[in-house]
């Protein structure tokens, strides 16, 4: 009798099974709004509709490795000071996961003892911890958080000051709290190439809280999703688009081969409107070039250092390295490989990489890699 055996693909990838359960999260599923998905005001439509999500195949990586980060910190500051972590908010209209809620002594007074945080906060405070990159680090540090953002975390603390806490399973004693007055919002943002923490903080505005409910009531009003309008640029465009689960559903009817964009001409108008922006934008751009370039040469012998709310930096000026034909020569003669009467440096160095070897380098006589200059927001001194 034989058998055969089925064996695994030579390469699984650990990404596939990251993309399989993140599909598999309520978050990914879920037809209620949550204050998470107010970043659009037609992908919150889409939620809402029940529209199908067919961009499965958008590239979540980046998403993914801050889900880990952002629970694995969340959970240790839990352990470690008591912290109310991802904690349920919910109303008839809106719910979400509050990553840290910290409360002030009065109000921790009124929880079971073993459900006290170590450190009380002055007062009630709503936190939202937000992972990015190291390419938008100096943005998030200069300009903080987004008017999504924003509006996510107000929806949050509006949710604990009305209704408080959702009455389900793990979370019943802080239920019986009731409403919850929240006094600040603060954001957490972590660097997730560097691990570099920023703190911001507001006191909580009902004036905002109140604009951002309408916002929730205004999608909700809409007949369709194709009502509300499309707070991002589009796939190719906007990370967010490219990411999105509607995204074709929202883009749709575009002529092969053209961007999506070009759904947005309806007539001539259109086509005048957008040109008249391109050249307002051109115009803008060569003043901001030419602004640019000016501070650069006034700046080229000044030293590093902070500069009013900036940090002046330099990068570049290293020795610059070429292809040392010689020495690739006598590795070909090492090796065995035939040496072509006329060198040819490409064709050579595409030979040495196929065989796994080194190619040799060296510095190029006086030369040296352009000099950058690099300038972010001012730290201040500890």
């Amino acid at each position: 009798m034989t058998t055969t055996k089925t064996s695994a693909p030579a390469t699984l990838s650990i990404w596939d099974a990251a993309h399989a359960a993140d599909a598999r999260r309520p978050r990914s599923t879920q037809t209620q709004l949550g204050a998470s998905d107010t970043i659009c005001s037609r992908r919150a439509g889409y939620i809402l509709a029940g529209t199908e999500r067919t961009n499965t195949a958008a590239d979540k990586r980046a998403a993914i490795l801050g889900t880990y980060i952002h629970n694995g910190l969340l959970e240790d500051a839990r352990r470690e000071y008591g912290w109310l972590v991802e904690r349920m908010v919910a109303d008839t209209t809106l719910r979400g996961h509050v990553d840290v809620v910290q409360l002030d002594a009065a109000t921790a007074a009124r929880l079971p003892k073993r459900h006290r945080p170590v450190h009380p906060a002055e007062v009630v405070t709503v936190e939202d911890v937000k992972t990015k990159s190291s390419r938008v680090w100096d943005r998030v540090v200069r300009y903080g958080p987004t008017a999504a953002e924003m509006r996510q975390v107000l929806l949050y603390a509006d949710l604990l000051r009305t209704v408080g806490f959702a009455d389900i399973p793990g979370q019943r004693y802080l239920h019986r709290l009731g409403p919850v007055n929240v006094q600040r919002i603060r954001f957490r943002f972590v660097c997730r190439d560097t691990g570099e923490e920023h703190l911001q903080e507001f006191a909580f505005d009902e004036w905002l809280a109140a604009e951002a409910r309408w916002w929730v009531d205004r999608v909700r009003e809409a007949e369709s999703p194709e009502q509300l309008r499309r707070d991002h640029d589009g796939p190719g465009l906007s990370a967010i688009c490219d990411n999105c689960p509607f995204v074709y559903a929202c883009w749709a009817g575009a002529a092969p081969g053209r961007p999506a964009q070009t759904v947005l001409v309806h007539g001539d108008a259109d086509r005048a409107k957008a040109l008249a922006d391109y050249v307002r934008a051109h115009e803008r751009y060569r003043e901001a070039k030419r602004v640019k370039e000016l501070s650069r040469a006034i700046l080229d012998d000044s030293p590093e250092g902070n500069y009013g709310e900036n940090h002046l930096g330099w990068g570049g000026g290293n020795d610059k390295e070429e292809t040392d034909v010689a020495a690739m020569v006598e590795q070909f003669e090492d090796a065995g490989l035939v040496v072509p009467m006329i060198p040819d440096t490409q064709a050579m160095v595409g030979v040495l990489r196929r065989a796994g070897m080194v190619v040799p380098r060296r510095k190029a006589a006086g030369q040296k890699t352009a000099r950058t200059i690099k300038v972010s927001r001012a730290r201040s001194r500890p």
